[in-house]
């Protein structure tokens, strides 16, 4: 399932969700990168 996260005021990483970490923060997967920031919420 992909999941897009926010990495500092504007950059923003789109991948394959691969967990949450223990502060809230979510990580994805793209390639063979991993990347750790803020969840973006759903639009309506």
């Amino acid at each position: 399932m992909l999941h897009t996260i926010m990495i500092g005021t504007c950059v923003f990483v789109q991948g394959v969700f691969a967990g949450t970490l223990p502060n809230g923060l979510h990580r994805v997967r793209v390639g063979d990168k991993t990347y750790s920031g803020r969840p973006v919420s759903r639009a309506a």
